[in-house]
């Protein structure tokens, strides 16, 4: 049966905030979901146990536990939970995961922030926009986080996610930034923490490593982001209407 199966009962949470960070163009919600990870040294709270997530084991470097490829970590000080994955979820899997996940959601009381690339080529600094399922809009007004300036679609299975969170009424946030399409995008990711997630939480987060190891990021990143690309709809992407 899909769940999300928690592993830390001695964990509590009010009304926690999520960050959610599948792979998608730049892998900027991937980035971000690390970072916080890393940052707040957050614990492993829980796995999705949901129907069509691939079955694979992942294990990291100088620990011998493995851990299923989705997975929601903690950090109970600032109420704040991240959906952490190192697997695309498949087109076929998109629906079901997305029904999986905000029915957690709406049990567990989370506001969720969806994160999302939109294919761009810049010289300068990010452009990021919000949008919002349920009464998300009062969130994003209150953290001064602008509104869309084009009409556009989030796909893969962060547009499932928003998608279901509309449908069903569940208060979310949906951020988007101009990120490479090619390359992992460490600046983007560090817009949507310093000027999306940030604002929205009330937590300050200190993106100079982001920053600093941009390069570093880019080379470890960039095989995963050639499989997003070959992957097509499995690639979280946003993009105005009518882009091919």
């Amino acid at each position: 049966m899909a769940h999300v199966e928690v592993h830390r009962d001695d964990i509590e949470l009010d009304a926690p905030t999520l960050v959610e960070g599948l792979p998608g163009v730049g892998l900027v919600g991937k980035l971000a979901a690390d970072h916080l990870v890393e940052a707040f040294d957050m614990v492993h709270y829980g796995t999705a146990r949901c129907e069509g997530l691939p079955e694979i084991a992942v294990y990291s470097d100088g620990e011998p536990d493995v851990r299923g490829p989705v997975r929601l970590y903690a950090d109970p000080e600032r109420d704040l939970l991240v959906l952490q994955s190192d697997a695309p979820v498949s087109p076929e899997a998109a629906e079901s995961f997305a029904g999986c996940m905000v029915e957690w959601f709406r049990s567990e009381d989370v506001t969720p922030l969806f994160l999302s690339g939109m294919p761009a080529e810049r010289n300068d600094e990010p452009s990021l926009y919000g949008i919002a399922t349920g009464d998300g809009a009062g969130l994003l007004a209150e953290a001064d986080v602008p509104t869309p300036t084009e009409s556009g679609a989030i796909t893969g299975p962060t547009g499932a996610l928003v998608h279901e969170a509309q449908r069903v009424g569940l208060t979310g946030v949906g951020l988007v930034v101009e990120a490479d399409p090619q390359f992992p995008d460490p600046e983007a990711a560090g817009a949507l923490l310093e000027a999306g997630v940030g604002p929205l939480t009330g937590v300050e987060v200190d993106t100079a490593t982001l920053a600093d190891q941009a390069e570093e990021i880019r080379q470890a990143k960039a095989q995963l982001a050639q499989q997003m690309q070959q992957g097509g709809e499995e690639s979280t992407s946003a993009r105005p209407l009518g882009f091919q």
